[in-house]
């Protein structure tokens, strides 16, 4: 996923092709069409396949930053989407989550890593990665693979503090633990 609508591919022979599509859209559709045909055409789905619809601005995130998103989850089901089972998108409240604290699925923890914000990602999710044999009753059946249209709204990234010398340093230049973010800690931009 390029911007201004653009994708870029290569062929078997290793060479470089791009892609413009009319429409956000077009471009969005289509990139969810390759991550479920990457999807079927694996003999055995073992790891979370993610495929970026928008690309984002900034850094992206990694464990211990603080993210609100926007999200649709679908059961995968006759090779392609089946029903939603869940979804914040017609909500008033964003899904707040801190990256590698354990609080969601193993499957958006790695989907996640590297999104940026104003980034959108399509994640194809294996049961094991999900909710696995036990599934959650009444919305997702044991061992489903579940697929997932995620949009970064917010990020925090992991705190600042303060260094010895007065200097403001990023705590992924540091080996302290980052503090709990307080909970309106996010900025409006």
């Amino acid at each position: 996923v390029q911007p201004n609508n653009y994708s870029t591919f290569y062929d078997d022979q290793r060479q470089n092709w791009s892609i413009m599509f009319e429409s956000e859209k077009a471009a969005v559709d289509f990139s969810k069409q390759v991550c479920i045909a990457k999807c079927n055409s694996s003999p055995a789905l073992d790891s979370v396949l993610c495929q970026d619809l928008l690309l984002g601005e900034g850094q992206g995130v990694e464990g211990g930053d603080s993210l609100e998103v926007a999200y649709t989850g679908w059961l995968f089901q006759n090779n392609g989407l089946g029903q939603v089972f869940d979804s914040n998108i017609n909500k008033d409240k964003l899904l707040r989550l801190k990256l590698g604290s354990g609080k969601v699925i193993k499957g958006w923890e790695e989907g996640m890593l590297g999104m940026k914000k104003g980034g959108r990602r399509f994640l194809i999710i294996p049961p094991a990665w999900a909710y696995g044999a036990q599934g959650v009753a009444a919305r997702v059946p044991p061992d489903s693979t579940l697929v997932f249209e995620v949009e970064v709204r917010r990020v925090k990234l992991a705190k600042e503090c303060s260094g010895s010398d007065g200097l403001s340093v990023s705590s992924r230049d540091s080996r302290a633990p980052s503090p709990v973010p307080s909970s309106d800690g996010f900025s409006s931009d």
